[in-house]
């Protein structure tokens, strides 16, 4: 099942990498490069690394509620409801949800230290009454903020930590119902596959299969 799944994931980042060239970007893929072969290995080696990560993670979290994993075409996405990690409106983290982040940043330092970390913090649509903060870009920006300051004080390297908050703009589930609203209010831990350099013989971006997009986490 994993297997598969990284399988599909695979697939998922190559067609999305074959997608860009109708949409404004420029990529070439020459049949028997030795720098597309090398980009292409290195994005597998990195699938089935995250695939690892994610199997070790799943047993470490194993009976820890609010908790979930799932390879998207982003990476490795760690999802924590915010009832878990904060009390209503508040950015601190719970003492009781040392133990799951605990956990993440030990397989994150130990199996995943040279990987980019993307932290999101999300809420659902009700708006701000009694927190003090403006609105939920700053709630949720502010939560992104102290997920990262904890990875950073377990060792997890600074130079590898971003934060952003989205406030409710990427839900994931109904808005309009209770259980849409929980599953929305949630902070998002994201391990970002890195391919490798391409070898030195490689020429210019286009023609070792970089991408060049028009414009500039999740």
């Amino acid at each position: 099942m994993l297997r598969s799944c990284a399988k599909a994931f695979f697939l998922t980042i190559i067609l999305g990498i074959i997608g860009v060239t109708f949409s404004g970007c420029t990529v070439i893929f020459q049949s028997g490069r030795k720098s597309d072969v090398e980009r292409i290995q290195s994005l597998q080696d990195e699938v089935d690394r995250l695939s690892k990560i994610k199997a070790e993670l799943e047993e470490k979290l194993k009976g820890i509620e609010g908790v979930s994993l799932s390879m998207e075409d982003r990476g490795l996405v760690i999802t924590f409801l915010d009832e878990i990690l904060f009390d209503s409106g508040k950015t601190m983290i719970k003492p009781e949800a040392d133990n799951a982040l605990d956990r993440v940043a030990a397989v994150i330092t130990s199996k995943a230290a040279d990987m980019n970390i993307g932290v999101e913090g999300h809420t659902d649509s009700d708006p701000i009454k009694y927190s003090g903060f403006k609105s939920n870009w700053e709630l949720s920006t502010a939560r992104a903020a102290s997920v990262l300051h904890y990875l950073e004080s377990k060792g997890v390297s600074p130079q590898r930590l971003a934060a952003i908050g989205y406030g409710e703009n990427r839900p994931v589930a109904d808005n309009g119902a209770v259980e849409g609203k929980r599953k929305n209010r949630r902070v998002e831990i994201v391990l970002l596959p890195e391919l490798k350099k391409v070898s030195k013989g490689s020429k210019s971006s286009a023609s070792s299969g970089m991408v060049e997009p028009k414009d500039n986490l999740k």
